[in-house]
C-alpha cells in the first residue's frame, strides 16, 4: 500500500468546505494518514496554492516536528502560534499572509472571479527528526528536509469565489 493522506471533510480533487476557508471559520481541516513508511521518525506538512496570482505558490500552512507515532491532525489546529503543545506538540511555520495570523493555517481565499484554485496538502515522512526553529518558512523547511524524505503523500482540495 502507498503512503496516503486523507480528510474526512473532502475527497481528493473535490471542493474544500467553506468552514475551512477564509470565507468561513478559517480553521484547519482534519487530516489523517496511513501506510507510513518503515523508518519514519517525523512528519512535516505544507499546504500551498500554485494557482495564486503570485510569483510563488501562496503558502497556507507549514507544520512540522510532528511525531512519528501521530496519524492525524484534528480540525482547528490553532493559528498564530509557532509552537504548540496541544492538541499535539508540533511547530508551525510562516504562511504567505503579511497581517493577521502569519503563522499556522490560513484557509483558501482566492481572488473573486479568479477561477478554481487547487490547495495541495503535502505530507512528508522523514527518516530523521529535523531541527528547524518555530516560524520557519516553506523554503527553510524544504531545505531542512532535503535528503530525508522517505515518502510524500498529497491531498488536493479545490475552492473558488
Amino acid at each position: 500500500m502507498r503512503f496516503q493522506i486523507t480528510s474526512s471533510e473532502f475527497d481528493n480533487g473535490q471542493p474544500i468546505p467553506r468552514k475551512y476557508t477564509g470565507e468561513g471559520d478559517d480553521v484547519s481541516p482534519p487530516l489523517a494518514w496511513n501506510n507510513v513508511p518503515e523508518g519514519t521518525r517525523q512528519f512535516a506538512l505544507i499546504c500551498d496554492d500554485p494557482d495564486a496570482p503570485t510569483a510563488e505558490p501562496w503558502v497556507h500552512w507549514v507544520i512540522y516536528g510532528i511525531s512519528a507515532d501521530t496519524r492525524s491532525l484534528p480540525e482547528g489546529i490553532p493559528a498564530g502560534r509557532p509552537k504548540l503543545e496541544k492538541p499535539l506538540a508540533t511547530l508551525q511555520g510562516k504562511n504567505s499572509w503579511t497581517s493577521g495570523a502569519t503563522t499556522g493555517y490560513r484557509g483558501p481565499l482566492p481572488p473573486p472571479g479568479h477561477g478554481t484554485h487547487h490547495y495541495h496538502f503535502k505530507l512528508y515522512a522523514l527518516d530523521n527528526a529535523i531541527d528547524v526553529p518555530p516560524s520557519a518558512t516553506k523554503k527553510q523547511l524544504l531545505a531542512a528536509i532535503e535528503g530525508h524524505v522517505l515518502a510524500e503523500a498529497e491531498l488536493t482540495g479545490t475552492y473558488a469565489r
